[in-house]
């Protein structure tokens, strides 16, 4: 089997960086709440949720607020990273394909992809079980002993591929204060600059979801009261960012008059074969995860579509009549009607399609009175090629806001989610909004208060990649980073004190160990 990309993507892209279909789909297609498996698409799906090194979490898609020029595109993996998870920790999967995707001409088709591709460099041998060894003070330091490269190429519409950047060097994971000291310069270390105004990245990074994760004891416990509480707080994900000048996104290199792209991220697998102690990879490249709009494939597919939905790619979305009959009739607005009593709003959801399914344009003739992130709007799209599809999509020509809203678009901020997605944007609140029909009829004020978690633990950066640096005490501690250090252009600020009781007694129960068993000379640092 093939891999799924279509082979239609702009060469002249490539060239630009290396020298500088209906309404019950839409309903289904929505980011609304949390998801049965986790948070946004956090193990969603049967066969992702045990590949976790290319379970894709969460997409970014924002003009750059220090570089308006430019547009960021974010795509973590691999979810749930407890700081503590040694001794080998969360790389990148070396077998596995990261895409992230660009549709300007509104086809739902691929075109421009920008690939990852991985190498380890594993110097542990039969010697150690050691993540690190001592004090890592740079990415080529001795004491680093597993280190990761990437690849990264633009593919163009023919197929043909452009390397971008070779043996990019990875961001490792930070496995503690004393082997790590000042992760903020490894992170700055692990930045690639890519010819043309571009910028990569790969590495970990604190996860920038933010919810609360109650909603399973009815709904936050039927009355709104069990809220407040960040479920992912003090866990990490692996980062894969992008910085690219907006004529290489636009359709015909033109971000003028073509300001609108879609975006979407997937990873690509082959098949393994096990043997007692080894594994190879081989045969055809398979598309295994899939994400653009938050929170899709948890709220509306069913368990036996869910690796399904993981496996389509856009222009699929509509054609699968299982999965059209199954998101007809969404479930949380009667849900919340049932314990809630805030009455669900009449159907077909038109106001839904136009969101999610076509972007919010006057051209589809959908109830939102405005034209903002459709490639419809798009001067060059053939009107007549275009299909509806689920994707992030965004309009490049929406200056950054001075002061973002969590709400975006709800509350007048139309640089904000579902107009791309920044991480600030808080779309889990938005999502059940657009659910109950705020696009059209204003927000539900019985709703208006949400999850009570309006932000991310730990503050972000204002300069690229903008993801908070990872966290490195355990979960469980109740504590935060205890030396987590922000270089410049990095904020980082922890919002909990630097060490819990808790922390403070194992650290005093290791300090006795240390002293009976001192004639072991271990490091700390695994």
């Amino acid at each position: 089997m093939a891999s799924p990309h279509t082979a239609r993507r702009t060469t002249r892209a490539v060239a630009a960086l290396t020298a500088v279909g209906t309404a019950a789909l839409a309903a289904g297609l929505v980011g609304a709440a949390p998801g049965p498996a986790g948070a946004s698409s956090h193990r969603e799906a049967p066969l992702i949720a045990g590949d976790p090194a290319v379970d894709g979490t969460d997409l970014y898609a924002f003009v750059s607020p220090d570089r308006p020029d430019t547009v960021t595109l974010i795509a973590n993996w691999a979810p749930f990273q407890e700081p503590n998870g040694g001794p080998n920790f969360y790389p990148f999967a070396d077998d596995a394909r990261y895409d992230i995707n660009i549709d300007n001409d509104g086809d739902a088709k691929a075109d421009l992809t920008f690939r990852w591709t991985f190498r380890d460099d594993d110097r542990r041998g039969g010697g150690t079980f050691l993540y690190s060894n001592g004090a890592v003070t740079s990415l080529d330091d001795e004491n680093l002993l597993f280190r990761q490269t990437y690849t990264l190429e633009l593919i163009d519409e023919q197929g043909n591929a452009k390397k971008l950047v070779q043996h990019g060097k990875v961001a490792p994971s930070n496995n503690g204060p004393k082997s790590m000291p000042d992760y903020g310069a490894l992170r700055q270390q692990a930045i690639t600059e890519i010819g043309g105004g571009g910028k990569a990245f790969a590495g970990q990074a604190d996860d920038p979801f933010f919810l609360d994760l109650r909603v399973f004891d009815l709904l936050y416990g039927g009355d709104l009261s069990e809220v407040g509480q960040d479920t992912l707080r003090g866990y990490n994900v692996n980062t894969l960012a992008l910085q690219v000048p907006k004529a290489v996104l636009a359709l015909r290199g033109d971000h003028k008059r073509n300001p609108v792209i879609g975006v979407w991220s997937d990873a690509e697998r082959q098949s393994m074969q096990l043997t007692p102690g080894k594994s190879r990879a081989h045969g055809d490249f398979v598309q295994v995860s899939r994400l653009g709009n938050p929170l899709v494939n948890e709220v509306v597919v069913p368990a036996a579509l869910k690796d399904t939905f993981n496996s389509l790619t856009p222009d699929k979305d509509a054609k699968v009549q299982e999965l059209v009959d199954r998101v007809n009739d969404p479930e949380v607005p009667k849900l919340v009607e049932a314990i809630y009593r805030v009455p669900a709003p009449k159907g077909p959801r038109t106001d839904l399609a136009e969101i999610f399914l076509t972007g919010i344009t006057t051209k589809a003739g959908g109830p939102i009175k405005a034209d903002l992130n459709s490639q419809l709007n798009n001067a060059d799209v053939d009107k007549r090629r275009f299909v509806p599809s689920e994707q992030l999509r965004l309009n490049m020509g929406v200056a950054p806001a001075g002061e973002p809203n969590r709400l975006g678009v709800l509350a007048q901020d139309n640089q904000g989610f579902p107009n791309g997605r920044r991480l600030t944007d808080d779309v889990l609140d938005i999502g059940l909004q657009a659910l109950e029909g705020a696009a059209v009829s204003g927000v539900v004020a019985a709703l208006a208060a949400g999850d009570k978690v309006d932000a991310n633990e730990q503050s972000f950066g204002n300069s690229f990649p903008y993801v908070a640096l990872p966290n490195n005490v355990a979960v469980n501690s109740g504590g935060t980073d205890v030396a987590v250090k922000p270089t410049a252009g990095e904020t980082g600020v922890p919002t909990a004190p630097l060490l819990s009781g808790l922390l403070a007694i194992l650290l005093i129960g290791a300090g006795g160990w240390v002293l009976r068993h001192r004639g072991q000379q271990v490091s700390p640092s695994e």
